[in-house]
């Protein structure tokens, strides 16, 4: 039996600029987006790309609680990996696109990496993990 993790939710503000974020700003894709009953909708965005992979499940705080988690889910710390087979080349896109990195590409034993933050403040490695 094959088993993954298929969704993570990220507790967001607003779908709509959440989708942006992350279609437009990280290259990710649109895979879902569906009306649910009260307003609320399952959306899933994607990274893409080959192999198998989860998805982010976008999820609109329902409650103070909720809101208070925006943006810090982790505590601080990284909580999301991007891997890349092209670090150079996302790293350039992604500032482009106005990504804000916490610091300069680093060069470390397991890859290429760099720290940013999503649109909430959450914590990201994009990561080009090193050849075996």
């Amino acid at each position: 039996m094959r088993r993954r993790i298929a969704l993570v939710t990220l507790v967001v503000d607003d779908y709509d600029a959440a989708i942006r974020f992350y279609t437009e700003a990280l290259g990710f894709r649109l895979a879902e987006d569906e009306s649910r009953p009260g307003g609320g909708r399952w959306v899933v965005v994607e990274p893409g790309g080959d192999g198998p992979g989860g998805g982010l499940l976008l999820a609109k705080a329902g409650n103070e609680a909720q809101r208070a988690r925006i943006g810090d889910q982790t505590g601080g710390r990284v909580g999301f990996f991007l891997h890349t087979d092209d670090f150079a080349r996302d790293h350039a896109r992604m500032r482009a696109a106005g990504v804000t990195f916490l610091e300069e590409p680093r060069h470390e034993p397991y890859g290429s990496v760099a720290v940013f933050e999503d649109l909430y403040g959450n914590r990201w490695d994009l990561l080009q993990p090193a050849a075996d």
